[in-house]
């Protein structure tokens, strides 16, 4: 073998080992580095991104939503519409949403015929009360859907109340016909005003591109204002105007993308004729609904950058050092309860105590289950929890935590069990004997808990 080819097989050897080095990093090492330098959080935030996108199962939740949504446009037109008319500004509203939605001029076109037949059938009777009820539950319902989704990517257990669905929903169904007449006006008076004051030939392009702004920041505000608004938790909005302009540009390239495209779409009308727009609708709003919660995981991924620093640790945690770290959050929760402060949520666990997310959540949830805590609503900060000590603290031992947890589940379910194995039963019995009278007086409120109150201040 010649000194070439050798030299060129190290070179080859060197390339592959830093190569596989870059991916260890990228995909695991990320999180194990103590720095918290600017590209090491993007990094970061790309890395949990990525894997929060596959394990939520986002293209699966997408088609969910376009089934939804297509259930729903009817409605939500007829909605729209009739309190347009009620404005006398049914035309202003049509022209809005052509304009909103130029790639699909001909859906919304075939819509509206519905929507007229729509409104034209439930103009009297029974029927209007009828028809207003299954409107307004059906967009509710696509609505609950929507929250559903972005609680699942945000990993909250909770979503709001019925009845807080109910008029809040409502309330923003009411509302947006509303907004949407004023950002049509404002649009107007800003394009009149502009040309007036700028009556140059010279200056009719930077006017268009005045405009042009104007709209890419009312979309990005509105993915902003559903990032921020829509989980049933508190989001910063920083993360939430980062993840609305990374997906409101992402929408308004998909725009471009369909109108410019439909003319290369012949195909479709050779093989659907007059109903080509739908396969193409389906497309599209499934494509909206990928880009939709994709900004909200990474909405979710950039604010928890940070709690998934040791995410591959508790992977492979052992059960004896998440036993500790549970009597560690129990005892949290049981001496802010005994000091009167306000009961501590996962994040206030995360960031002062330094524990990973992950570890904190699966273990609130478990105390929640097995009635040791309750999961409060804090009156001080909107739809945020804490988690409340819901067991008197003067007999709240570790063998009360301990038995709660050892039984949460079921048991005795397989059959012919004690008889195959008789000996086992008796040995743990006596085991549970044994840990009862060790821990019978080892009480979680004796358990030191650092005090970190100008380190919570800051949270």
């Amino acid at each position: 073998m010649d000194k070439t080819t050798i030299k060129n097989e190290s070179r080859i050897a060197r390339i592959t080992g830093r190569t596989i080095e870059l991916w260890n990093f990228l995909s695991s090492g990320l999180w194990s580095d103590p720095r918290r330098t600017w590209w090491l959080n993007t990094l970061r935030t790309a890395n949990l991104s990525v894997k929060s996108f596959l394990n939520r199962d986002i293209q699966t939740q997408a088609c969910a939503m376009t089934f939804r949504t297509m259930l729903a446009i009817v409605p939500a037109l007829a909605l729209l519409l009739a309190i347009g008319r009620g404005f006398g500004m049914q035309g202003v509203l049509q022209d809005e949403l052509f304009r909103l939605f130029p790639a699909q001029h001909t859906a919304i076109s075939y819509a509206m015929n519905f929507v007229e037949s729509y409104l034209n059938q439930t103009s009297e009777g029974v029927f209007l009360g009828v028809g207003i009820a299954v409107l307004l539950w059906t967009l509710i319902s696509l609505l609950s859907n929507v929250e559903d989704s972005f609680n699942l990517i945000w990993g909250v257990k909770t979503s709001r109340s019925i009845w807080r669905k109910a008029t809040d929903y409502t309330a923003l169904l009411l509302i947006l016909p509303v907004l949407m007449l004023c950002a049509s006006g404002i649009s107007l008076m800003l394009s009149s005003t502009l040309r007036a004051i700028f009556d140059f030939e010279f200056m009719t392009p930077v006017i268009s591109l005045i405009l042009e702004g104007t709209q890419v920041l009312m979309t990005i505000l509105f993915f902003t204002a559903a990032y921020m608004l829509i989980p049933n938790t508190k989001v910063k909005f920083g993360n939430a105007f980062l993840s609305g302009a990374l997906a409101g540009t992402g929408f308004l390239v998909l725009q471009w993308l369909f109108v410019t495209g439909t003319l290369y779409v012949t195909r479709y009308n050779a093989i659907y004729g007059s109903f080509a727009f739908i396969p193409l609708l389906l497309i599209w709003i499934q494509l909206v609904w990928v880009i939709c919660l994709a900004g909200a995981v990474i909405c979710y991924s950039s604010q928890n950058v940070f709690a998934f620093s040791l995410d591959r640790e508790v992977s492979t945690i052992s059960s004896r050092y998440r036993w500790t770290v549970t009597i560690a959050i129990s005892a949290i929760i049981t001496r802010r309860f005994l000091d009167g402060e306000r009961p501590a949520t996962a994040r206030d666990i995360m960031n002062i105590y330094e524990i990973p997310a992950r570890l904190v959540t699966d273990i609130t949830d478990i105390l929640v289950k097995t009635g040791l805590a309750n999961r409060v609503l804090l009156p001080d900060e909107k739809e945020v929890y804490g988690y409340q000590l819901a067991v008197n603290p003067a007999s709240f031992t570790i063998e009360v935590l301990t038995t709660r947890l050892y039984t949460l589940g079921n048991s005795d379910f397989i059959n012919g069990f004690d008889k195959n194995f008789p000996n086992v039963i008796p040995k743990i019995e006596k085991i549970e004997q044994a840990l009862s009278t060790v821990a019978s007086d080892m009480l979680l409120a004796d358990i030191s808990i650092p005090h970190l109150k100008t380190k919570h201040n800051t949270i």
